[in-house]
């Protein structure tokens, strides 16, 4: 394939992929790998895991583990837990080890344990692609950070983190504006809320009711940071049950 008919390939598989992702990877799954490789591999990482999250387990693990690994463990990181969980297993096990090298251990073991996360629990609805940073750092590095991203990729909320990786905090996106730049995100967090993989649907219901926010994060039993409830990712409630939950209270 030349490079302008190359280029303009790519900016089809992304309009196609943004636009359906769903039918985007059905569509790409009845390919070569190759052939994928060669639509997708140039594309940003947010329209590859765009693609890779509603894909074949099987077809989307062939897919990353011709990527670089760089890229693999990145895109990996980023789709939805319950698809990592299912491509981990696809992989062998010298694949695992080498990824496992460029990943964070948390999410190593987060991937080990999805399976025996319930379908209705935080650990299966939560995603792991969030903004977090160390409590030194200045607000500067965090607002450059965020102009790198699409305006529909803005997190409302980013998280500060320890050096373990543990939760010591949250900053609202829309107060920064409120901070000089060289505050250090430590000094200005807020006390986060949060969940716990293992948390059913219904806790989460609660804890968002109470919290007054739309995503929540999640954590492990050591505090450390694994990912992101967003509200929306909840399973719907019926009006009918909704309505007898009121009547009955």
């Amino acid at each position: 394939m030349n490079s302008p008919m190359h280029a303009l390939a790519g900016v089809i598989t992304e309009k196609f992929i943004l636009a359906a992702p769903q039918e985007a990877a059905r569509a790409l799954a009845s390919l070569a790998t190759h052939e994928v490789l060669l639509l997708i591999g140039p594309l940003k990482a947010q329209v590859v895991v765009a693609c890779l999250n509603p894909m074949d387990p099987p077809k989307a693990a062939a897919v990353l583990r011709r990527l670089p690994l760089k890229q693999a463990s990145y895109i990996l990181a980023r789709l939805n837990v319950e698809q990592s969980a299912k491509l981990w297993k696809e992989f062998s096990t010298p694949y695992r080890e080498r990824l496992s090298s460029a990943l964070e251990p948390a999410f190593v073991k987060l991937l080990a344990e999805a399976n025996s996360f319930a379908p209705d629990s935080v650990g299966r609805l939560m995603r792991t692609d969030f903004v977090s940073v160390r409590t030194e750092s200045k607000l500067s590095a965090l607002i450059e950070r965020l102009k790198s991203l699409p305006r529909k990729k803005l997190p409302t909320a980013c998280y500060v983190t320890g050096k373990d990786g543990e939760l010591k905090g949250v900053i609202r996106t829309a107060e920064l504006a409120f901070y000089t730049p060289q505050s250090v995100c430590g000094s200005v967090m807020n006390p986060a809320d949060f969940l716990h993989p293992q948390d059913k649907a219904e806790k989460a219901r609660k804890a968002f009711a109470e919290a007054e926010t739309d995503s929540l994060p999640v954590v492990n039993e050591k505090g450390v940071l694994l990912g992101v409830l967003l509200k929306e990712a909840l399973p719907a409630t019926t009006e009918k049950t909704s309505l007898w939950s009121r009547l009955t209270k």
